[in-house]
């Protein structure tokens, strides 16, 4: 279990414990309704037990959870300050270094991908071998040392570009981000659909802007219309996330947006502009990706590859996507979104 995750929730603990049962029946318990509830405990105690033994060996995968560390620091720290943990369902929050790899070796691995990204035409497997290979000094990176967004853009640039988010994605917590999203989204969109039209009062005119705007039945421009929707719905304010503008390099209307959207050209205020950018910190990160859906995923990608917090102005929106839609995290939901969860019949 370890070996997957330091912190597994109650559907692993479960889950273990059922395959045990099944596995060997003679240890199927007789005084219990599943015949394995005392299972679950007994791996959940030996979980702990367990990454008590490695926070003592110095795994860094758990002691930056330590809540003792400030009777050791030298500057007096008090305990529990600046604890990390990974907070969005991370299998491989803050990985330790590859057997045999140090500092060293991993900054001549970047050095390799960084000569090989100056290139018109980098060669993807090399750049993807070599982001596998430094992944923990990044990931360490960007947790612990938590750099402005310029400076990872000048340290790892390959990280910006729609492959590898995708590969970082899947490192982080072993999900497919493209093919995962787009399949929940295309299953949700009936349902959200039937639910926009439902909707009365303020919320439902907005909603019904949006259908108006809605011309065909494309895919693309029924994942714009769900995903421009979901926000409403959830009672965030799109205006602070959508950006638009008529050149990318135009600051004055984004400069001071934090993570956001950019849609770029001289109808960008249409649902589903050609062009659309990802900001972050008031920069435009990305500016090539051909549509709203594409730009989403890749930012939902983004804030997992550098530990970003999501954006307030649509945190209810974020937040469904990663515990419905991706099924991450920890599984209470919030009154809103489990409100629509229960009207999407998810």
């Amino acid at each position: 279990m370890y070996a997957f995750t330091a912190y597994p929730e109650k559907e692993h603990f479960e889950a273990v414990a059922k395959a045990l049962v099944q596995t060997h029946p003679c240890l199927k318990e007789s005084g219990s309704s599943s015949g394995w509830d005392g299972w679950k405990n007994s791996v959940k105690f030996k979980m702990g037990n367990y990454r008590t033994k490695m926070r003592q060996l110095g795994r860094v995968d758990v002691t930056v959870n330590s809540g003792k560390r400030g009777r050791y620091t030298t500057d007096g720290e008090p305990p529990n300050k600046n604890i990390k943990k990974a907070r969005k369902g991370e299998i491989n929050f803050l990985p330790e270094y590859p057997e045999g790899m140090d500092d060293h070796n991993l900054e001549g691995a970047r050095q390799v991908m960084i000569s090989e990204m100056m290139k018109r035409k980098p060669n993807g497997p090399l750049i993807k071998k070599e982001m596998d290979v430094t992944f923990a000094l990044r990931r360490k990176e960007v947790v612990i040392d938590k750099p402005a967004i310029s400076q990872i853009i000048h340290r790892w640039p390959a990280l910006f570009t729609e492959s590898q988010v995708c590969y970082e994605f899947n490192r982080v917590v072993g999900k497919n981000l493209r093919e995962n999203f787009f399949d929940a989204l295309d299953h949700l969109s009936p349902s959200l659909m039937d639910l926009f039209r439902k909707k009365k009062g303020l919320t439902g005119q907005l909603l019904a802007e949006l259908l108006h705007q809605t011309k065909t039945t494309e895919p693309t421009d029924i994942r714009c219309l769900c995903l421009r929707g979901l926000a409403v719905i959830l009672g965030d304010d799109p205006s602070a996330f959508f950006k638009t503008s008529s050149d990318a390099t135009d600051k004055d209307s984004y400069s001071q947006t934090s993570v956001g959207i950019l849609c770029i050209g001289q109808e960008s205020s249409q649902l589903n502009p050609s062009r659309v950018g990802i900001i972050l910190e008031g920069t435009v990160v990305m500016d090539e990706l051909a549509n709203l859906p594409q730009a989403f995923y890749v930012l939902f990608g983004l804030i997992y590859a550098l530990h970003l917090d999501y954006p307030k102005c649509m945190k209810n929106t974020f937040h469904f996507v990663q515990q419905v839609m991706f099924n991450l995290g920890k599984s209470e939901l919030a009154p809103k979104i489990q409100t629509l969860k229960n009207q999407l019949s998810v």
